[in-house]
């Protein structure tokens, strides 16, 4: 049987909020003794990968910056690969500036060669109506994601990027091109980053949408956990399915159904 890797989506699957689900830290701490490639991936474009990290440590995992990877990294690498020091026009927070930074990018106010949209908690009409101007000009839209809503605990959303995205779409009349989850452009860089084959990867994540539609069709064993957005009652309004289901992380800490999920290969009978 073939070591296998994992890219591993955060909130609703190791956390939620500030504490971690229960078996999650055993899990992942599991991995890193297992000797087991793991990367986190997050479509929040809104921190930095070692803030990230940070956090994660907070709560007891044992990880370090270079496991994060997000929609922020994916963008910024991807805009880098099509135009090296460009100039961008952003909507978002320190998470993405950074990283377009870090990729060679100049952060400008007018005629930009993008427009970039990711998170952000504190957004002003002005700067929206800026980028209208600057898409309908030939800037060229680009999303982070395109999640419609974030979770923020105890039952309550925010508007995601991917709603800022549809507005800008709605008034300039072009289309964004998103990187983040599912977008085969974040998952075939993170399958990269561990240097696996797409056999040898699984995506472990709470969401239909984007974690298991991108993992599934990139050709990834797909293992979809119940802890985060995601109902069992929810699976009859989707065409495609998981190859696992469980109620979380935790049920991965059972070795046999580790070892099922390990020699699965990809699209396999959903377990």
């Amino acid at each position: 049987m073939k070591k296998k890797g994992f890219l591993i989506d955060m909130d609703g699957v190791i956390y939620k909020g500030s504490e971690p689900i229960p078996g999650a830290v055993e899990f992942i701490n599991g991995l890193r003794e297992k000797g087991l490639p793991f990367l986190f991936l997050t479509n929040n474009s809104q921190r930095t990968s070692r803030d990230v990290c940070y956090k994660l440590n907070k709560m007891g995992f044992k990880v370090n910056d270079t496991d994060i990877f997000t929609c922020a990294m994916a963008t910024a690498r991807y805009l880098a690969s099509k135009k090296e020091n460009g100039t961008a026009y952003v909507i978002g927070e320190g998470g993405l500036l950074t990283e377009l930074y870090n990729a060679g990018y100049s952060i400008v106010d007018d005629q930009p060669d993008y427009v970039i949209i990711g998170e952000g908690r504190t957004i002003m009409l002005e700067s929206v109506d800026k980028a209208i101007n600057m898409i309908m000009k030939g800037a060229k839209l680009i999303a982070t994601n395109l999640d419609p809503n974030c979770p923020m605990g105890d039952g309550k959303y925010r508007a995601g990027c991917g709603a800022l995205v549809a507005m800008l779409e709605f008034a300039s009349g072009i289309k964004a091109f998103s990187v983040g989850k599912p977008s085969p452009v974040m998952m075939r860089m993170a399958r990269k980053a561990l240097q696996l084959t797409t056999d040898e990867t699984v995506m472990i994540g709470d969401t239909m949408g984007t974690d298991i539609l991108g993992a599934g069709s990139m050709g990834f064993t797909t293992v979809l956990t119940l802890s985060g957005v995601t109902h069992e009652s929810d699976l009859a309004h989707f065409g495609y399915s998981p190859d696992f289901i469980i109620k979380s992380v935790k049920d991965l800490l059972d070795e046999e159904l580790f070892m099922k999920v390990m020699g699965a290969p990809a699209f396999a009978e959903a377990y």
